[in-house]
């Protein structure tokens, strides 16, 4: 099954196993020192036990000085970090797996609070327009000395047992930024022509080569197009074209393979795509360089699927299918793949937790987080499921991603969950958030936790509420009770129980059908967005409301771009800073903060989304007639897929 993707892989004198990579991302999980910790040991070798044939880190930091991304990365500016390099290595070779190290530098995408509130290198001073940060332009000696740091880096590595280097030109970081026309305005030997702006990363390429050999494998991460129309800049920075004449030149500097991504911070979405974005949307840039070089191509686009991965091989648009959030998602894609277990795989649902959970690693102190596999680095402090369940009972109430992932948790361990659910089908708020246009890959996760109960024999009482009566039927070892939120509707708006008032359950669920109406969203969190995108998408003329400053508060922000971009050519209206206050028949009345002045709107529907509330329904009673009850998810208290499967993973790991 799937020949061409576990056909063995060649890059340079490196063989793998199979065509599988475990493609580089950050996960916030080493030591402050930045030297490996037991928890990245335990990360890299569940990917690695999981089946992938190639494994790259995050990236790690060359430059100690000013070049980290955060406070817990790896380094390997230092002879310190060699022991730790190589215990990562062994973990990893273990299972027959290949390790590479991937190399960076920040450039003017670091943050000057994590780099000694020094402004940040890079080519040209042109501040990020994502980070916003204070940038230096490089002077040839500071060129000069980062030259020699990437070098020193490889040489640690080799001497570490690595099995290659990987040198990250890609994703707008500092080797980018000299590409790239948009980020380099240099005069100098380092900008202007393409052969210019190449010769900081030729130098790295050569100097690597003259320390570490011909036969130490080295692969450059590129990306070939910045995608800056993205943005509304046309045929501006790094396009294809010039991508092509990069890798060619690469492959004549003597790299082993090329690993092909594209985009930049200022698009991000178009490097870490959210849900939006197809499988394979981005091929063709692989397709692209592997016409031109003839040494391996390493291919990244949203690849899930094993029978899609094959595919783009044996039709030879890349050598090696690469993923970071598959197999962090699920670190067994890979056996499962191989064994025929696909129906087994937890599909990665594109949800961009996280980036969200990397990006504020700093402040939160924890470590990158996966919405829906909540071992993923804490793969040291859930690795032992005890099997001490006895087959005692244990009752859970609603079949929502909490209850699922709770039942399935408990059936590894012995227990016998049984689901009690009062609708006709499983997936809870799950089965709201796959409505709007763009989110079917929420169906990946009702799936997989489908199967999962199906597979591990977790009986489910359909269209059965939750009783003290039913429940005591079961006489439950303990009661897990995952009934979920229901919508907020303050009843301290005048007019909100009206008949043209709807919540957006109402329209999710598909019990309120509007087409052709002019409808008002109350509220912009991203139920609100999702809601109004499904109705104008329906050919309703939509306006939404919003009492903060602005549109989508709280919203992780590639998620807001990416549904507000799609909302471009469908008119809808946006009124931030305007508070409901009233609602008359329908009538629409609004607090404008900006000029303290009533505004009225008439709609022929109002839909409120400003928020859920837990469903306490039976809770006391529940805890009054039974020894060991636990609130899961939305119950206990309302928030997003990460919470309520964490919630649910951890009281039935820890019961």
């Amino acid at each position: 099954m799937f020949d061409n993707l576990f056909t063995k892989g060649k890059i340079g004198t490196m063989e793998t196993k199979n065509r599988i990579a475990f493609t580089a991302m950050g996960n916030a999980l080493a030591n402050t020192d930045g030297t490996v910790s037991e928890k990245d040991i335990h990360f890299y070798g569940a990917r690695a036990k999981g089946g992938v044939g190639l494994i790259f880190t995050e990236c790690t930091i060359v430059d100690g000085e000013r070049g980290k991304g955060n406070t817990k990365q790896i380094g390997v500016y230092d002879d310190k970090f060699i022991p730790g390099l190589k215990a990562l290595a062994d973990e990893v070779h273990k299972y027959g797996s290949k390790i590479v190290i991937q190399i960076y530098h920040p450039g003017r995408q670091g943050i000057t609070a994590v780099n000694g509130n020094l402004p940040m290198l890079a080519p040209s001073n042109i501040e990020c327009q994502a980070v916003h940060q204070p940038t230096e332009e490089m002077s040839i000696e500071q060129i000069e000395d980062m030259i020699d740091n990437f070098v020193e880096a490889a040489v640690r590595i080799q001497k570490a047992g690595v099995d290659g280097v990987e040198v990250h030109a890609a994703h707008g970081y500092l080797l980018n930024q000299f590409l790239s026309p948009y980020t380099n305005k240099r005069k100098d030997k380092y900008g202007g022509s393409l052969e210019n702006r190449m010769r900081f990363l030729e130098e790295i390429i050569l100097g690597i080569r003259e320390r570490c050999g011909e036969d130490f494998p080295l692969i450059v991460r590129l990306s070939v197009d910045e995608h800056l129309e993205y943005i509304g800049l046309e045929n501006e920075g790094l396009r294809l074209e010039e991508g092509k004449t990069i890798a060619k030149r690469l492959e004549e500097l003597g790299v082993d393979a090329l690993d092909i991504s594209c985009g930049i911070y200022e698009t991000m979405n178009v490097s870490w795509e959210p849900s939006s974005f197809e499988q394979g949307w981005k091929i063709n840039l692989q397709e692209e360089i592997k016409k031109v070089v003839d040494i391996p191509v390493i291919g990244v686009s949203v690849i899930r699927d094993p029978e899609f991965a094959d595919k783009m091989i044996a039709e030879g648009k890349m050598d090696f299918a690469g993923s970071a959030r598959q197999h962090f998602a699920d670190p067994e894609w890979s056996n499962k793949a191989k064994e025929g277990r696909v129906d087994e795989i937890r599909r990665c649902i594109s949800c961009l937790h996280c980036m969200d959970s990397l990006m504020g690693a700093d402040i939160t102190g924890n470590s990158t987080q996966c919405a829906i596999n909540i071992q993923a680095g804490k793969e040291c402090e859930y690795s032992d499921f005890k099997k001490d369940g006895q087959d005692r009972v244990v009752a859970i109430i609603g079949a929502g991603p909490a209850g699922l992932e709770a039942a399935r948790v408990l059936a590894i361990r012995g227990y016998q969950p049984i689901i009690l659910e009062k609708s006709n089908q499983l997936g809870g708020q799950l089965q709201l958030a796959n409505k709007p246009p763009k989110k079917e890959k929420i169906n990946w996760l009702i799936n997989y936790l489908k199967n999962q109960i199906a597979k591990l024999g977790v009986e489910i009482r359909y269209n059965t509420p939750a009783t003290i009566e039913v429940l005591k039927e079961l006489d439950p070892y303990a009661v897990f009770v995952a009934q979920g939120a229901v919508p907020i509707v303050p009843k301290s708006i005048p007019g909100i129980d009206g008949e043209k008032v709807l919540t957006c359950a109402d329209v999710l669920s598909g019990k309120a059908k509007l087409k052709d109406k002019k409808v008002a969203v109350i509220g912009s969190g991203m139920t609100g967005i999702e809601t109004a995108h499904l109705l104008a998408a329906d050919n309703n003329h939509v306006s939404i409301f919003e009492m903060q400053d602005e549109i989508g508060p709280g919203v992780y922000f590639q998620n807001l771009i990416d549904v507000m971009k799609h909302m471009e050519s469908l008119e809808v209206e946006m009124y931030p800073k305007h508070k409901l206050i009233e609602i008359d028949g329908n009538t629409a009345i609004f607090e404008n903060s900006q000029t303290n002045e009533r505004e009225n709107y008439d709609f022929d529907y109002i839909i409120i989304s400003l928020g859920t509330k837990p469903n306490k329904e039976l809770i006391d009673e529940i805890k009054d007639n039974f020894e060991r009850v636990e609130i899961l998810g939305d119950a206990n208290k309302a928030g997003r897929i990460r919470s309520a499967m964490e919630t649910g993973f951890e009281t039935a790991y820890k019961l």
